[in-house]
Protein backbone atom coordinates (compact mmCIF):
# COMPACT_ATOMS: atom_id res chain seq x y z
CA UNK A 1 0.00 0.00 0.00
CA UNK A 2 1.22 3.53 -0.69
CA UNK A 3 1.06 4.61 2.95
CA UNK A 4 3.22 1.72 4.09
CA UNK A 5 5.60 2.23 1.19
CA UNK A 6 6.04 5.91 1.95
CA UNK A 7 6.40 5.35 5.67
CA UNK A 8 8.97 2.61 5.08
CA UNK A 9 10.85 4.81 2.65
CA UNK A 10 10.91 7.65 5.16
CA UNK A 11 12.16 5.34 7.89
CA UNK A 12 14.93 4.07 5.65
CA UNK A 13 15.91 7.60 4.77
CA UNK A 14 16.13 8.67 8.39
CA UNK A 15 18.28 5.65 9.18
CA UNK A 16 20.58 6.55 6.34
CA UNK A 17 20.82 10.09 7.61
CA UNK A 18 21.85 8.78 11.00
CA UNK A 19 24.60 6.70 9.44
CA UNK A 20 22.82 3.36 9.65
CA UNK A 21 22.68 3.01 5.90
CA UNK A 22 25.09 4.21 3.27
CA UNK A 23 24.10 2.88 -0.12
CA UNK A 24 22.57 5.37 -2.52
CA UNK A 25 19.85 4.31 -4.89
CA UNK A 26 20.93 3.27 -8.37
CA UNK A 27 20.19 6.07 -10.80
CA UNK A 28 19.60 5.77 -14.51
CA UNK A 29 21.98 8.64 -15.20
CA UNK A 30 23.67 11.76 -13.90
CA UNK A 31 24.27 15.02 -15.72
CA UNK A 32 26.27 17.99 -14.46
CA UNK A 33 26.74 21.51 -15.79
CA UNK A 34 30.39 21.36 -14.78
CA UNK A 35 32.35 24.50 -14.01
CA UNK A 36 33.21 26.15 -10.73
CA UNK A 37 29.82 27.52 -9.67
CA UNK A 38 27.98 26.78 -6.44
CA UNK A 39 27.28 23.02 -6.38
CA UNK A 40 23.65 21.91 -6.19
CA UNK A 41 22.29 18.38 -6.62
CA UNK A 42 18.75 17.70 -7.80
CA UNK A 43 17.18 14.26 -8.23
CA UNK A 44 14.42 14.07 -10.83
CA UNK A 45 11.76 11.36 -11.03
CA UNK A 46 12.42 10.61 -14.70
CA UNK A 47 14.65 13.13 -16.46
CA UNK A 48 13.56 12.18 -19.99
CA UNK A 49 9.84 12.62 -19.27
CA UNK A 50 8.33 15.71 -20.83
CA UNK A 51 6.62 16.55 -17.54
CA UNK A 52 10.13 17.12 -16.13
CA UNK A 53 11.45 18.92 -19.20
CA UNK A 54 12.47 22.19 -17.45
CA UNK A 55 15.22 20.53 -15.41
CA UNK A 56 17.36 19.33 -18.32
CA UNK A 57 16.24 22.15 -20.60
CA UNK A 58 17.63 24.72 -18.15
CA UNK A 59 20.97 22.94 -18.35
CA UNK A 60 20.95 22.71 -22.14
CA UNK A 61 20.14 26.42 -22.44
CA UNK A 62 22.95 27.40 -20.08
CA UNK A 63 20.65 28.97 -17.50
CA UNK A 64 22.28 27.25 -14.50
CA UNK A 65 25.72 28.51 -15.52
CA UNK A 66 24.25 31.98 -16.07
CA UNK A 67 23.21 31.98 -12.41
CA UNK A 68 26.64 30.79 -11.25
CA UNK A 69 25.45 27.30 -10.35
CA UNK A 70 27.05 23.91 -10.93
CA UNK A 71 23.92 21.75 -10.97
CA UNK A 72 24.09 17.96 -10.94
CA UNK A 73 20.89 16.31 -12.18
CA UNK A 74 20.38 12.74 -11.05
CA UNK A 75 17.81 10.49 -12.69
CA UNK A 76 15.56 8.38 -10.47
CA UNK A 77 12.63 6.31 -11.68
CA UNK A 78 10.13 7.50 -9.08
CA UNK A 79 9.53 10.69 -7.13
CA UNK A 80 9.02 8.80 -3.88
CA UNK A 81 12.56 7.41 -4.08
CA UNK A 82 13.96 10.84 -4.95
CA UNK A 83 12.19 12.25 -1.89
CA UNK A 84 13.73 9.54 0.27
CA UNK A 85 17.20 10.46 -0.95
CA UNK A 86 16.59 14.13 -0.18
CA UNK A 87 15.41 13.37 3.35
CA UNK A 88 18.59 11.31 3.79
CA UNK A 89 20.67 14.31 2.77
CA UNK A 90 21.98 12.74 -0.44
CA UNK A 91 20.60 15.46 -2.72
CA UNK A 92 19.58 19.06 -2.17
CA UNK A 93 16.28 19.05 -4.03
CA UNK A 94 13.77 16.97 -5.96
CA UNK A 95 12.14 17.45 -9.32
CA UNK A 96 8.81 15.76 -8.71
CA UNK A 97 5.10 16.28 -8.14
CA UNK A 98 4.07 18.89 -5.61
CA UNK A 99 1.72 16.43 -3.86
CA UNK A 100 4.71 14.78 -2.16
CA UNK A 101 5.16 17.86 0.03
CA UNK A 102 1.63 17.29 1.36
CA UNK A 103 2.08 13.55 1.85
CA UNK A 104 5.38 14.08 3.66
CA UNK A 105 3.91 16.71 5.96
CA UNK A 106 1.46 14.01 7.02
CA UNK A 107 4.53 11.98 8.02
CA UNK A 108 6.00 14.86 9.99
CA UNK A 109 8.47 16.07 7.37
CA UNK A 110 8.56 19.74 6.34
CA UNK A 111 9.37 20.41 2.68
CA UNK A 112 8.11 22.96 0.20
CA UNK A 113 7.79 23.64 -3.50
CA UNK A 114 9.78 26.72 -4.53
CA UNK A 115 8.60 26.90 -8.16
CA UNK A 116 5.56 25.34 -9.86
CA UNK A 117 6.33 24.01 -13.36
CA UNK A 118 3.17 22.13 -14.37
CA UNK A 119 -0.40 23.31 -13.86
CA UNK A 120 -1.82 19.89 -14.79
CA UNK A 121 -0.39 16.38 -14.27
CA UNK A 122 0.15 15.51 -17.94
CA UNK A 123 -0.66 11.90 -17.02
CA UNK A 124 -2.43 9.43 -19.30
CA UNK A 125 -3.99 6.09 -18.37
CA UNK A 126 -3.12 3.52 -21.03
CA UNK A 127 -4.64 0.04 -21.29
CA UNK A 128 -3.57 -2.94 -23.39
CA UNK A 129 -5.77 -3.57 -26.44
CA UNK A 130 -6.85 -7.01 -25.20
CA UNK A 131 -9.03 -5.46 -22.46
CA UNK A 132 -10.65 -2.76 -24.59
CA UNK A 133 -14.08 -4.44 -24.44
CA UNK A 134 -13.84 -4.93 -20.65
CA UNK A 135 -12.23 -1.75 -19.29
CA UNK A 136 -14.10 1.42 -20.22
CA UNK A 137 -13.32 3.53 -17.14
CA UNK A 138 -11.74 3.19 -13.68
CA UNK A 139 -15.07 1.72 -12.56
CA UNK A 140 -13.90 -1.50 -14.25
CA UNK A 141 -10.61 -1.70 -12.34
CA UNK A 142 -11.62 -4.08 -9.54
CA UNK A 143 -9.23 -7.04 -9.46
CA UNK A 144 -7.03 -5.56 -12.20
CA UNK A 145 -3.26 -5.13 -12.26
CA UNK A 146 -2.52 -1.43 -12.72
CA UNK A 147 0.90 -0.04 -13.54
CA UNK A 148 2.27 2.96 -11.64
CA UNK A 149 5.74 4.46 -11.61
CA UNK A 150 6.34 2.93 -8.19
CA UNK A 151 4.35 2.36 -5.03
CA UNK A 152 4.09 5.66 -3.18
CA UNK A 153 4.61 7.68 -6.36
CA UNK A 154 2.27 10.40 -7.60
CA UNK A 155 0.91 8.02 -10.26
CA UNK A 156 0.14 5.66 -7.40
CA UNK A 157 -1.69 8.47 -5.57
CA UNK A 158 -3.71 9.36 -8.66
CA UNK A 159 -4.51 5.74 -9.52
CA UNK A 160 -5.90 5.05 -6.05
CA UNK A 161 -7.91 8.25 -6.10
CA UNK A 162 -9.43 7.52 -9.52
CA UNK A 163 -10.36 4.02 -8.41
CA UNK A 164 -12.11 5.28 -5.28
CA UNK A 165 -13.81 8.12 -7.12
CA UNK A 166 -15.28 5.57 -9.55
CA UNK A 167 -16.58 3.26 -6.84
CA UNK A 168 -13.66 0.80 -6.63
CA UNK A 169 -11.97 0.26 -3.26
CA UNK A 170 -8.23 0.92 -3.78
CA UNK A 171 -7.61 -2.27 -1.79
CA UNK A 172 -9.32 -4.20 -4.62
CA UNK A 173 -6.79 -3.15 -7.27
CA UNK A 174 -3.25 -4.46 -7.63
CA UNK A 175 -0.72 -1.67 -8.20
CA UNK A 176 2.55 -2.65 -9.83
CA UNK A 177 5.65 -0.48 -10.16
CA UNK A 178 6.60 -0.42 -13.86
CA UNK A 179 8.32 3.00 -14.09
CA UNK A 180 8.06 4.33 -17.70
CA UNK A 181 9.35 3.83 -21.21
CA UNK A 182 10.25 0.31 -22.34
CA UNK A 183 9.52 -1.33 -18.97
CA UNK A 184 5.98 0.05 -18.85
CA UNK A 185 5.27 -0.81 -22.48
CA UNK A 186 6.69 -4.29 -21.97
CA UNK A 187 4.44 -4.80 -18.95
CA UNK A 188 1.42 -3.97 -21.11
CA UNK A 189 2.56 -6.14 -24.00
CA UNK A 190 3.18 -9.17 -21.78
CA UNK A 191 -0.06 -8.75 -19.84
CA UNK A 192 1.70 -8.07 -16.55
CA UNK A 193 -0.58 -5.06 -16.15
CA UNK A 194 -3.92 -4.29 -17.76
CA UNK A 195 -3.53 -0.53 -17.59
CA UNK A 196 -0.78 1.88 -16.57
CA UNK A 197 -0.41 5.59 -15.89
CA UNK A 198 2.39 7.41 -17.66
CA UNK A 199 3.41 10.54 -19.60
CA UNK A 200 5.10 11.60 -22.82
CA UNK A 201 7.14 10.38 -24.60
CA UNK A 202 6.03 6.92 -23.36
CA UNK A 203 2.43 7.62 -24.40
CA UNK A 204 3.33 8.33 -28.03
CA UNK A 205 5.67 5.34 -28.19
CA UNK A 206 3.08 2.92 -26.81
CA UNK A 207 0.38 4.17 -29.17
CA UNK A 208 2.71 4.00 -32.18
CA UNK A 209 3.56 0.40 -31.33
CA UNK A 210 -0.10 -0.54 -30.95
CA UNK A 211 0.59 -1.56 -27.37
CA UNK A 212 -2.18 0.51 -25.79
CA UNK A 213 -5.28 2.63 -26.05
CA UNK A 214 -6.06 5.74 -23.99
CA UNK A 215 -8.52 5.19 -21.16
CA UNK A 216 -8.32 8.71 -19.71
CA UNK A 217 -6.18 11.75 -20.33
CA UNK A 218 -5.04 14.50 -17.94
CA UNK A 219 -3.03 16.62 -20.36
CA UNK A 220 -5.47 19.54 -20.37
CA UNK A 221 -6.94 21.71 -17.65
CA UNK A 222 -10.49 20.67 -18.61
CA UNK A 223 -9.79 16.93 -18.50
CA UNK A 224 -7.87 17.29 -15.24
CA UNK A 225 -10.80 19.10 -13.65
CA UNK A 226 -13.12 16.36 -14.88
CA UNK A 227 -11.00 13.59 -13.38
CA UNK A 228 -9.64 15.27 -10.23
CA UNK A 229 -12.13 18.02 -9.46
CA UNK A 230 -9.90 21.03 -10.16
CA UNK A 231 -6.49 22.29 -11.16
CA UNK A 232 -3.80 19.88 -9.98
CA UNK A 233 -0.32 21.47 -9.78
CA UNK A 234 2.20 18.75 -10.54
CA UNK A 235 5.90 19.11 -11.35
CA UNK A 236 7.83 21.42 -9.07
CA UNK A 237 11.23 21.81 -7.49
CA UNK A 238 10.76 20.99 -3.84
CA UNK A 239 13.29 21.03 -1.02
CA UNK A 240 13.31 20.57 2.72
CA UNK A 241 12.25 23.70 4.56
CA UNK A 242 15.53 23.68 6.47
CA UNK A 243 17.50 23.79 3.19
CA UNK A 244 15.32 26.57 1.79
CA UNK A 245 15.82 28.65 4.93
CA UNK A 246 19.57 28.10 5.12
CA UNK A 247 20.34 28.40 1.38
CA UNK A 248 18.00 31.18 0.27
CA UNK A 249 20.54 32.66 -2.17
CA UNK A 250 21.07 29.30 -3.92
CA UNK A 251 17.32 28.65 -4.08
CA UNK A 252 16.78 32.08 -5.61
CA UNK A 253 19.34 31.38 -8.34
CA UNK A 254 17.70 28.05 -9.13
CA UNK A 255 14.28 29.63 -9.34
CA UNK A 256 15.66 32.40 -11.56
CA UNK A 257 16.90 29.71 -13.97
CA UNK A 258 13.57 27.87 -13.99
CA UNK A 259 11.46 31.00 -14.45
CA UNK A 260 13.60 31.85 -17.46
CA UNK A 261 13.20 28.28 -18.75
CA UNK A 262 9.41 28.40 -18.38
CA UNK A 263 9.37 31.65 -20.37
CA UNK A 264 11.51 30.01 -23.07
CA UNK A 265 9.08 27.09 -23.32
CA UNK A 266 6.18 29.43 -24.01
CA UNK A 267 8.00 31.00 -26.94
CA UNK A 268 9.14 27.82 -28.71
CA UNK A 269 7.61 24.79 -30.41
CA UNK A 270 8.23 21.07 -30.18
CA UNK A 271 10.74 20.95 -33.02
CA UNK A 272 12.82 23.65 -31.34
CA UNK A 273 12.65 21.82 -28.01
CA UNK A 274 13.71 18.54 -29.60
CA UNK A 275 16.66 20.27 -31.26
CA UNK A 276 17.92 21.33 -27.83
CA UNK A 277 17.34 18.12 -25.89
CA UNK A 278 19.68 15.06 -25.84
CA UNK A 279 18.90 12.59 -28.63
CA UNK A 280 18.31 9.70 -26.24
CA UNK A 281 15.36 11.59 -24.75
CA UNK A 282 13.29 10.94 -27.87
CA UNK A 283 14.97 7.76 -29.12
CA UNK A 284 11.92 5.55 -28.44
CA UNK A 285 9.20 7.73 -29.94
CA UNK A 286 11.36 9.42 -32.56
CA UNK A 287 12.20 13.09 -32.83
CA UNK A 288 9.10 14.03 -34.84
CA UNK A 289 6.74 12.23 -32.44
CA UNK A 290 8.51 13.80 -29.45
CA UNK A 291 8.05 17.26 -30.98
CA UNK A 292 4.39 16.61 -31.80
CA UNK A 293 3.72 15.34 -28.27
CA UNK A 294 5.18 18.54 -26.84
CA UNK A 295 3.07 20.72 -29.12
CA UNK A 296 -0.06 18.78 -28.16
CA UNK A 297 0.50 19.16 -24.42
CA UNK A 298 2.31 22.50 -24.23
CA UNK A 299 -0.55 23.82 -22.10
CA UNK A 300 0.56 21.68 -19.14
CA UNK A 301 3.50 24.01 -18.45
CA UNK A 302 3.07 26.80 -15.95
CA UNK A 303 4.08 29.99 -17.79
CA UNK A 304 4.97 31.94 -14.64
CA UNK A 305 6.11 29.45 -11.99
CA UNK A 306 3.57 30.85 -9.51
CA UNK A 307 1.59 28.18 -7.67
CA UNK A 308 -2.00 28.13 -9.07
CA UNK A 309 -4.11 29.69 -6.28
CA UNK A 310 -6.73 26.92 -6.13
CA UNK A 311 -4.34 24.09 -6.97
CA UNK A 312 -2.99 23.01 -3.57
CA UNK A 313 -6.53 22.44 -2.26
CA UNK A 314 -7.19 19.99 -5.12
CA UNK A 315 -4.00 18.07 -4.38
CA UNK A 316 -4.96 17.90 -0.71
CA UNK A 317 -8.51 16.72 -1.50
CA UNK A 318 -7.16 13.92 -3.68
CA UNK A 319 -4.77 12.68 -0.98
CA UNK A 320 -7.32 13.03 1.83
CA UNK A 321 -9.71 10.79 -0.09
CA UNK A 322 -7.62 7.63 0.41
CA UNK A 323 -4.15 8.24 1.88
CA UNK A 324 -4.01 7.35 5.60
CA UNK A 325 -0.94 9.54 6.06
CA UNK A 326 -3.01 12.57 5.10
CA UNK A 327 -6.64 11.60 5.71
CA UNK A 328 -8.03 13.19 8.88
CA UNK A 329 -4.81 15.10 9.58
CA UNK A 330 -4.43 18.85 9.83
CA UNK A 331 -2.31 19.89 6.87
CA UNK A 332 -0.96 23.43 6.61
CA UNK A 333 -0.99 23.98 2.84
CA UNK A 334 0.69 27.37 3.21
CA UNK A 335 3.88 25.69 4.39
CA UNK A 336 3.99 23.19 1.49
CA UNK A 337 4.96 25.83 -1.07
CA UNK A 338 6.29 29.36 -1.38
CA UNK A 339 6.00 31.91 -4.20
CA UNK A 340 8.51 34.40 -2.79
CA UNK A 341 11.41 33.21 -4.95
CA UNK A 342 9.32 33.21 -8.14
CA UNK A 343 8.00 36.68 -7.34
CA UNK A 344 11.57 37.92 -6.86
CA UNK A 345 12.64 36.28 -10.13
CA UNK A 346 9.96 38.19 -12.04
Amino acid sequence: MSAKKLAAALAAALLALAGCASTASQNAGTSSTGGTGTPVSIMVGGLNKQIYLPFMLAQRLGYYQKQGLNVTLQDEGAGVDATTNMVAGKVDGVGGFYDHTIAMQGLGQSMESVVSMLSTPGEVELCRPQVRDRIHSPADWAGRNLGVTDLGSSTDFLTQYLAQKNGVDPAKIHRVGVQAGATLIGALQHGNVDCAMTTEPTVSTALAQGAAYILLDMRTAASTKQQLGGQYPATSLYMTTSYVNSHAEVVQKLVNAYVETLKWIQGHNGAQVADVMPADYYAGAGKAAYAKAFDNEKGIYNPTGIMPPDGPATDLAVLQAFNPDVKGKKIDLGSTYTDKFVTAAH
